[in-house]
């Protein structure tokens, strides 16, 4: 359970900075709290879209992915990173992205601040 929660926090962060990164990505909201609501619920759908989708698009998609050598995983990325904007505004949080080149270099900033910040949280608290 704590290792869902850790990623869940992960993820909101670094949601948080390709906000800051990325003009074409927005966090509304007018305090604080709304702020980390908002990042935390995006960060949740943000994690059931790839833990759900991500694998069916490889399966399915695969010999694209054999074909363009894996650069095909950028505009997948970028089309889910959309996803996740369109269902937050469907569920009325204040995130939006506006247009493809928001996803994808959204999708860019957020994968690697994962990944940095996975890399800086202890094992032990991953494995709980």
């Amino acid at each position: 359970m704590i290792s869902i929660v850790v990623r869940v926090v992960i993820n909101a962060l670094a949601l948080w900075a390709a906000t800051l990164v990325v003009p074409g990505i927005a966090l509304g909201g007018t305090s604080t709290a709304a702020k980390v609501g908002t990042l935390l619920a995006v960060a949740v759908i943000f994690g059931v879209v790839n833990a759900v989708l991500k694998p069916i698009i490889k399966v399915v998609g695969c010999g694209f992915y054999v074909l363009t050598l894996g650069l095909i995983s950028l505009v997948v990325n970028a089309l889910l990173f959309l996803l996740v904007g369109w269902l937050a505004s469907q569920l009325h949080l204040t995130f939006t992205v506006d247009g493809f080149w928001a996803g994808f270099w959204g999708a860019i900033i957020v994968s690697l601040a994962s990944f940095v910040l996975s890399m800086v949280v202890p094992d032990k608290l991953e494995r709980g």
